[in-house]
């Protein structure tokens, strides 16, 4: 199961679940939108991200999914599946997290680079465009913003289809903000995957579960914080590599 993070929805992996899907057929890939973004964007954003949880487990007993799932989450979306790990331990087999940030392992200033701040800011309270917007986020996101640009027309199309409600946003942050991981690791096995390079959430977050979780951590030394976009190859072999080393239970499950 494959979670976006603020914002985003699953239109916004683009070519990323097919490919992963293609790379392990023994799975089931689904890809679930966050309440208030994509197909869910008419629905309120719940102010925490245990009301997030509920809404993807009630959205996998729509679909008939049944029996554990590994995750595969970033950012937000990330902290999503760290809770719904903890909170339901037997219907999680395992989670791949890409540049998350818990608290109380990382200050604020590492879950959110300062460098961010202004455009933030400025976005938020200006008048700007939806290309405005799509760039901007791109900027922040990607390290080949520039070789990847092609991406901004489907970006703002999505934009236009499901709009994201300002209020829907807000609430997201909150949820982001207000989140605290659990005392003890998830029961399940956990791969983290960061980016060096990522401008929007600081590397050292990544860093800091992984010490404080005992599991492994693999970094892209030049990518930025949207992982899959900037280089989806290198994603996929990492998590087919460790699907491997666990290959009878990624098997019986949906990822």
């Amino acid at each position: 199961v494959l979670l976006r993070g603020l914002s985003r929805e699953t239109g916004h992996w683009g070519g990323f679940v097919e490919a992963f899907a293609q790379a392990l057929p023994q799975a089931r890939v689904l890809a679930l939108d966050l309440p208030g973004n994509g197909q869910l964007h008419d629905q309120p954003s719940p102010c925490d991200i245990a009301g997030m949880v509920a809404c993807c487990r009630a959205e996998l007993a729509r679909r008939g999914v049944t029996g554990p799932v590994h995750l595969l989450a970033m950012s937000l979306g990330a902290m999503v599946a760290a809770q719904w790990a903890q909170q339901a331990p037997t219907e999680v087999a395992g989670c791949v997290l890409i540049n998350t940030s818990f608290r109380p392992y990382s200050p604020f200033y590492h879950r959110l680079r300062p460098r961010n701040y202004g455009t933030l800011l400025r976005l938020a309270l200006g008048r700007a465009t939806a290309l405005q917007w799509e760039q901007a986020i791109l900027a922040m996101t990607s390290r080949r913003a520039d070789e990847l640009a092609a991406v901004l027309p489907g970006w703002i199309a999505l934009r236009a289809q499901r709009p994201v409600r300002v209020g829907n946003v807000l609430r997201q942050l909150l949820a982001a903000a207000r989140y605290r991981a659990g005392a003890q690791p998830p029961a399940c096995p956990v791969l983290l995957l960061a980016s060096v390079q990522d401008g929007l959430v600081d590397v050292r977050c990544s860093r800091a579960v992984a010490q404080h979780w005992g599991c492994p951590l693999h970094l892209h030394p030049a990518a930025g914080h949207d992982l899959p976009l900037d280089d989806p190859a290198w994603v996929i072999a990492r998590v087919q590599h460790w699907a491997e080393e666990r290959a009878p239970e990624v098997g019986r499950a949906a990822v």
